[in-house]
């Protein structure tokens, strides 16, 4: 996409009973889910694609990623 800079966003990925879900913090509402976890993070991949051409579209601000996520052992 020519003009358009790449953001990588932090995404959570949460096992559910039957499948798994996915959300984007710094994208509010921009969630996915899936059967496998493959295909919830390609599913949010589209999510979040999907999410920031509407904020564009609509001519709001596309928010910077700000989050991160680490493995922190306890």
């Amino acid at each position: 996409m020519k003009g358009h800079h790449v953001a990588r966003y932090a995404v959570v990925i949460e096992k559910a009973e039957a499948n798994f879900s996915a959300y984007v913090p710094d994208l509010p509402g921009c969630v996915a889910t899936g059967g496998t976890k493959e295909e919830t993070e390609q599913n949010i991949r589209e999510a979040i694609r999907f999410h920031v051409d509407g904020l564009r579209e609509d001519g709001l601000a596309i928010p910077e990623p700000t989050s991160a996520c680490e493995d922190v052992e306890a």
